[in-house]
């Protein structure tokens, strides 16, 4: 009786040391995914992020698509790093924070603006794209505030040559690319395709709302930063309903705050309630984006979606 006891009690010790062992997750990873643009046939790249305990789970994880603005353009390969810059790639590997998506950040082509002198295309370099750090995280960048107020007298009308050169040279060019690349990660990754989000800032703000007009079933919801939406992609995105948030800064001189009412109203106009508009009268064109992805609200807020027609 006495070995019977002590063997009954050695087991269950065991049991519970076994049960009070913390499983490790697995790491995060970010791949190059290759791909042969439909635009004009090269061979680029993609950055696919898979997020922290991504390969011994058995759920199918969100996707987020991110488009960069226009300064992080570029061939797709040796240039494809500038696309870390800013947003959730940013925040989910150089700052390593545990975001439970899969991240898709694809590069725009540079469509000669490199040619064209614009400062910061034409003057960027290697040495400012923050590196992942083995040990710890790196600073961000200090906030940029200014005291500098608006003209409050500038038009709310869209100038037509704005749109004019954000069609030009924006995501609308290639977003085939991207509807391709959102298919091949749904089937060849554990994705959950009821979870495809869009987000996207300042030219990928309004790739955003391209994007989503023209493919108004495939994502659950959207989120485009610092960028409007033009008046003739507005229906489809209402018929639809996608969930929307936009976001402006109160000081950015680049893409004024005026300029997003025209649109909201309209969708609202249209039976599209699923709309939030938030301005931060405080930030210029590069502090919003900075601030709204290092915080929480957004990343709840696309998970608290789930895309009904797939349902």
């Amino acid at each position: 009786m006495k070995v019977s006891s002590c063997v009954l009690l050695i087991m269950i010790m065991f049991i519970c040391s076994c049960s009070s062992i913390h499983i490790k997750k697995s790491e995060e990873q970010l791949l190059r995914i290759p791909y042969t643009s439909f635009l004009d046939n090269s061979n680029r790249e993609y950055f696919l992020y898979l997020p922290k305990g991504y390969k011994e789970s058995d759920k199918n994880w969100p996707i987020l698509m991110f488009l960069h603005g226009n300064g992080e353009r570029g061939n797709g390969k040796s240039d494809l790093d500038y696309v870390q810059i800013h947003g959730p790639l940013y925040e989910a590997w150089v700052q390593k924070r545990d975001l439970p998506f899969i991240i898709i950040a694809p590069q725009l082509h540079m469509f000669d603006l490199d040619k064209q002198r614009i400062d910061y295309i034409t003057n960027r370099t290697k040495e400012s794209i923050p590196k992942r750090l083995k040990n710890g995280t790196p600073k961000r960048p200090k906030p940029r505030f200014t005291s500098e107020k608006l003209n409050s007298f500038m038009s709310s009308t869209i100038p037509e040559t704005k749109i004019k050169f954000i069609n030009k040279y924006g995501w609308n060019n290639v977003q085939e690319d991207l509807i391709n690349i959102i298919d091949n990660t749904l089937q060849n990754f554990k994705a959950d395709d009821k979870r495809v989000y869009l987000t996207g800032l300042s030219f990928g703000g309004y790739g955003t709302w391209h994007t989503a007009s023209k493919y108004p079933d495939k994502f659950a919801a959207i989120n485009p930063i610092v960028g409007f939406v033009f008046p003739d992609l507005i229906k489809p995105i209402a018929e639809n309903k996608t969930p929307i948030w936009n976001i402006a800064g109160g000081k950015d001189k680049a893409v004024p705050s005026k300029y997003f009412y025209t649109g909201i109203n309209k969708l609202k106009e249209l039976g599209h309630h699923k709309v939030r508009l938030t301005v931060h009268e405080d930030t210029d064109h590069i502090e919003t984006w900075r601030r709204v992805y290092a915080g929480q609200d957004i990343y709840d807020w696309l998970l608290s979606h789930s895309n009904r027609k797939n349902m």
